[in-house]
């Protein structure tokens, strides 16, 4: 197997533009900053990625690993890319080729429908189209999975530029991603991120 470092690999060098006055790690850092509007998007996150209701979590997390992908968020990416791994018990390249190239990945039609029209959302909500829908729909989609689909893949639009759109602190510890993840994993998206002390910070 190849282990070359690619630039989605190497994480970027940058403080953030503003001051937190604390050192939490990508969204972690900024919901710190104002816990007010933090617990508003915590609930968003919890509602829409621990769902089990049609979608899996697993399949959610992909979809935001996806999103995230394609807006250039390095810390969303690779932050919700390890929970979707352990969700699939590690398995990696499944992520990798989710994240990459879903269309060759080793997933369902109906993921690979549902991730087609979270990629239309990315570039605009007006670029998903009836037959988008309709293809989901054909490949064993709901009218819930279509749902949520559209406001994951809305959801971490707006995460992924908050993120970087203050600049949020990167880890460069990559080892450190899947030690958060499990975090999550463990106890879903809280309070807990803002006062309990990170792995690899």
């Amino acid at each position: 197997m190849d282990n070359t470092l690619t630039r989605e690999d190497i994480a970027p060098i940058r403080e953030p533009y503003i001051t937190l006055n604390n050192d939490f790690p990508g969204i972690r850092g900024l919901m710190a900053f104002r816990p007010d509007t933090a617990a508003a998007l915590g609930e968003l996150a919890n509602a829409l990625l621990r769902d089990s209701e049609g979608l899996s979590m697993a399949e959610r997390e992909l979809i935001a690993t996806h999103v995230s992908y394609l807006n250039d968020c390095f810390y969303c990416h690779h932050s919700h890319g390890e929970i979707a791994c352990i969700y699939l018990d590690g398995d990696r390249e499944l992520v990798n080729q989710v994240r990459t190239d879903y269309q060759q990945a080793g997933i369902s039609e109906k993921l690979k429908a549902l991730l087609g029209i979270a990629a239309k959302v990315q570039q605009s909500g007006k670029a998903v189209t009836r037959e988008d829908v309709d293809k989901a729909r054909l490949a064993g989609a709901t009218d819930r999975d279509i749902h949520d689909t559209v406001l994951i893949a809305a959801a971490f639009c707006l995460f992924n530029r908050y993120v970087d759109g203050l600049s949020a602190r990167v880890p460069s510890d990559m080892s450190s991603y899947p030690l958060r993840a499990q975090q999550i994993a463990d106890n879903g998206y809280g309070n807990h991120i803002l006062t309990t002390r990170q792995p690899g910070t």
